[in-house]
């Protein structure tokens, strides 16, 4: 049970990190740091040095900061293809490597699959929608309820993996109805 707890919460949270980097790695560091709740193992024990959790704050404003100004916000799209997939990965390595022995490499693969694949929804799909829909009055609150769902995603991934394997299954389910009502849609057309 513990393999299968660690691997929900792995997927969480390097989903969590495809919409922000930053939180995620925020998150372990703090409950790393302040509590029992997680013990990270070399190197991934780094995230609960207080000097990386300091600059991993600052990195997160900066992000948050930048993600709420209009043209800075592509920018930091842009910037942030490269950083998300690095973070997930490293939050599905830390955390799978908390309970389990998965192969690194793999562990690696799957945070950098699982984050850029989230991003690239993101940046490439929501936010040009509505940019377009709203002409970029929409971003600010979406950038919101992004960081709020990124922090409560990784909560959850830590405190409550279960909650992450359903919220995993419902999403799989709209995105499978979506697709097929797309796809009947354009067969009518």
């Amino acid at each position: 049970m513990d393999l299968l707890l660690g691997i929900f919460s792995a997927f969480g949270l390097s989903a969590s990190a495809g919409l922000n980097a930053y939180i995620p790695l925020l998150v372990i560091g703090v409950i790393a740091h302040y509590t029992n709740l997680i013990k990270l193992n070399p190197p991934y024990d780094a995230l609960a040095n207080p000097y990386i959790l300091i600059l991993i704050g600052i990195l997160l404003i900066i992000e948050m900061l930048a993600d709420k100004l209009p043209v800075a916000n592509h920018v930091n799209d842009l910037i942030q293809t490269f950083v998300r997939p690095v973070a997930g990965a490293i939050v599905f390595a830390a955390s799978t490597n908390i309970i389990t022995g998965i192969n690194p490499i793999i562990a690696l693969a799957c945070g950098l699959l699982v984050a850029g694949s989230v991003h690239v929804v993101k940046s490439a799909a929501v936010r040009p929608i509505v940019t377009a829909t709203t002409a970029g009055a929409g971003n600010v609150p979406v950038s919101i309820a992004e960081d709020v769902t990124s922090t409560v995603v990784s909560l959850l991934s830590i405190l409550a993996p279960i909650a992450i394997a359903v919220l995993i299954i419902i999403a799989i389910v709209l995105l499978i109805w979506w697709w097929a009502r797309r796809t009947s849609k354009n067969e009518t057309a």
